[in-house]
């Protein structure tokens, strides 16, 4: 089994037991460091209660930070070199936040000949067993799947390509049903001659995806039903690609999955948490970032005169189709949109000022979005409010695209961190996938996670337009 679902969120088996190895790592770090710091002093206790709290404490700061920078991600591509940054970035953020930490709350404070050798320690091991696993990863922790079918609905699974798409699952093969044409690669496709039920068994299968065009007429319930109670766990393909791209596809949705998937509920407990989340995030965030706040308004002043406006406003779409003002840094020339006309932006677009490029870069031009949300008009966390002429455009060609107006919009969110700034109406069907994906699944635990997946974004620059 290479995921669970943990508050409605599929969690990565390998990333699970990875995470509680180095959080364990951390942890003993802590303890080796004091031993070896005060091995002859009277005050070291190493059953002591307040060192396992502390050990336990600043163990679990280290390990936010390193989710932040994607230590916790399948999409990092740039090797080795790319992990020790990450680390190096990771351990940075550790300080800081441990540095506020031992601030506020004193005894936590464990001295810095103890914090540095602990860091020392346990970044060697860590980042020794990293590359173990960057060059080994053990086939062991993904799960096996065969595929049900290998004509047209099945061939959409040949898409994830990437190693990255396919971290969680190794395909077995598609097998081939009477009556149904092939679509996907001859040599991957599987003619069982045997009951479906022993043909998994002798192959170690951990799920069936069933992927047949004519569920009508090709499902072999009776051989499914006989898989399933072997053990052997069924999904169709909506479900898959929810679970393994993060994302529910439209070509593969029908009306009828909105009324019987779980998912995509909210009442008065939901929204009140969500707006208790917003406050009290967008209150750090304010706190932490009035030094670039600054820093952008002079650098504006500086680049366009001291009479050009600092603030943007642009009428966006919100919850329930609500029309409301965003604000935002300016990024761009005064007479962007002379033309009176609204267009998408492109990359490299000539309209962006030399401080807005770098704003955009590092979201900075987002922060005034603060104001929006102490409002009630956005989330911190949600889809990207669009403008009035896109959703009517884009309502007209898109299905279900009103359905990511169910939720406020949002500063950062899901859409925004897997996939690029979007400028056209393929990129807006993409990400209007990954939003449903966050309307359907949406809790505080998938806030949080893409609050520190947001850092990574802000920390590497990526995705910026």
């Amino acid at each position: 089994m290479a995921t669970i679902r943990v508050f409605k969120q599929y969690v990565r088996i390998p990333f699970l037991i990875l995470g509680l190895l180095e959080y364990l790592v951390l942890m003993g770090s802590i303890h080796v460091a004091y031993k070896v710091r005060f091995v002859n002093s009277v005050d070291y206790n190493p059953s002591s209660i307040g060192l396992y709290v502390q050990a336990a404490g600043i163990a679990a700061v280290m390990l936010l930070s390193m989710m932040s920078v994607g230590l916790y991600s399948v999409r990092i591509r740039e090797g080795v070199i790319g992990y020790l940054l990450r680390f190096m970035a990771g351990y940075f953020l550790s300080v800081v936040f441990l540095s506020v930490i031992f601030y506020l709350l004193p005894d936590m404070f464990v001295g810095r000949g103890v914090l540095v050798l602990a860091m020392l320690i346990s970044g060697v091991v860590l980042l020794c067993s990293r590359i173990f696993v960057l060059i080994g990863k053990p086939n062991i922790l993904r799960k096996r799947i065969l595929v049900l079918g290998a004509g047209k609905t099945a061939k959409v699974i040949t898409e994830l390509r990437r190693k990255s798409d396919q971290f969680g699952f190794i395909i077995i093969g598609f097998v081939h049903l009477r009556g149904e044409h092939d679509e996907v690669d001859k040599h991957r496709i599987i003619h069982v001659d045997v009951p479906l039920s022993d043909f998994v068994i002798d192959n170690d299968v951990d799920e069936i995806v069933v992927a047949v065009d004519d569920r009508r007429k090709n499902l072999p319930i009776h051989e499914l039903l006989d898989c399933k109670m072997r053990g052997v766990d069924i999904a169709d393909l909506l479900t898959f690609f929810e679970r393994e791209s993060g994302k529910i596809r439209i070509d593969q949705l029908h009306p009828s999955w909105f009324l019987f998937s779980d998912g995509f509920r909210s009442g008065t407990l939901v929204d009140a948490t969500k707006r208790i989340f917003d406050i009290v995030v967008s209150s750090f965030l304010l706190l932490i970032s009035l030094p670039f706040i600054l820093f952008t308004i002079i650098a504006i002043k500086l680049e366009e005169g001291w009479t050009a406006p600092i603030l943007y406003r642009q009428v966006r779409v919100g919850q329930d189709g609500k029309p409301f003002q965003v604000l935002k840094f300016r990024s761009m020339r005064v007479d962007a949109e002379k033309s009176g006309k609204a267009q998408w932006a492109v990359k490299n677009d000539n309209r962006v000022t030399k401080v807005g490029g770098f704003i955009r870069k590092v979201r900075i031009d987002e922060l005034p979005q603060i104001i929006n949300v102490f409002r009630g008009d956005m989330s911190f966390v949600g889809p990207r409010p669009e403008r009035p002429e896109f959703v009517v455009e884009l309502s007209e060609k898109i299905p279900y695209f009103n359905e990511r107006h169910r939720v406020k919009p949002g500063i950062t969110g899901w859409a925004q961190l897997k996939y690029p700034y979007g400028a056209s109406e393929k990129d807006a069907l993409e990400k209007l996938q990954y939003d449903l994906f966050y309307v359907k699944n949406y809790t505080l635990l998938l806030d949080f996670m893409i609050m520190l997946q947001t850092a990574e974004v802000v920390l590497f620059s990526r995705g910026g337009r």
